[in-house]
């Protein structure tokens, strides 16, 4: 099979690398995994000889029956990891931890975090990603690839960016070079589930003046007077002049949480 590249495939055979990946993602015998994008079925294999009941979404219908040839045991679902219920598809219970994993095309890369990262989540979370978005989701405030990525991703989750992969391990080889990272969701989020599309709101609108003042985002966000905003950022005791780039996301919890009890509600 050529890759495709309106999948934006590439396909990774390195053995090292796979069983690497498979020992990050950790599966237990008999727990159950989801595999996003099996390609042509190699962490697929390196999972099921872990014990691992597999389940595997493929968008190319020309890949899955060679996966299903290639693991007997895994079950193959033909379909768009985007519009699945990843749960019903797995089969998994109620109360049954899922663990995720995939070789993820680079172009969805962010939705298919977001899925991910829904609730009910994931057990871990190993997804192959292109190296830059890896940094982008595990740099501190004040790193210059610090952003609202990082900060959303870091509320929800524990980032482990665990180690690279070269391009020249793919087939074709992508343009730049990937990395491995592990999300374990936090027991406690730093935002409830009722307040996320707000959050997501916040962050992104002032990530949007990152160069700028909190307390300049913040006013062109609310539409509220500075001595109103300057109050606000007070009360959650952040400094006015702090820099979006600079704030934990501790930091917009908190001012999330303020700026709800004082009546804002984001469109």
């Amino acid at each position: 099979m050529r890759p495709r590249k309106r999948f934006g495939q590439h396909f990774l055979n390195h053995r090292a690398i796979l069983d690497r990946i498979a020992e990050a993602l950790a599966p237990g015998r008999g727990d159950l995994v989801l595999e996003i994008g099996p390609g042509k079925g190699a962490l697929t294999e390196a999972l099921a000889s872990r014990g691992a009941r597999i389940v595997a979404i493929e968008k190319d219908r020309d890949l899955v029956p060679l996966v299903r040839d290639r693991v007997p045991g895994a079950r193959i679902v033909e379909g768009d990891a985007l519009t699945l219920d990843w749960r019903d598809v797995s089969g998994a219970g109620p109360d049954e931890p899922l663990l995720v994993t995939g070789n993820i095309p680079y172009n969805i890369t962010t939705p298919l975090l977001d899925r991910a990262l829904a609730p009910p989540r994931p057990a871990r979370i190993v997804f192959l990603v292109q190296k830059e978005v890896a940094d982008r989701i595990a740099a501190p405030p004040g790193n210059k690839v610090y952003g609202a990525l990082s900060v959303g991703i870091q509320s929800v989750a524990r980032i482990e960016k665990l180690f690279t992969v070269p391009a020249g391990a793919f087939v074709p080889p992508p343009k730049v070079d990937s990395a491995v990272i592990r999300l374990v969701p936090l027991e406690r989020p730093l935002v409830p589930e009722a307040w996320l599309r707000a959050f997501r709101i916040l962050v992104v609108g002032l990530f949007g003046y990152r160069r700028k003042q909190l307390v300049r985002g913040l006013r062109e966000l609310t539409g509220w007077p500075a001595e109103r905003v300057t109050a606000v950022l007070h009360r959650v005791g952040i400094a006015p002049a702090l820099r979006p780039e600079m704030a934990a996301p501790e930091d917009f919890s908190r001012l999330l949480a303020v700026l709800i009890d004082e009546g804002w509600h984001p469109d």
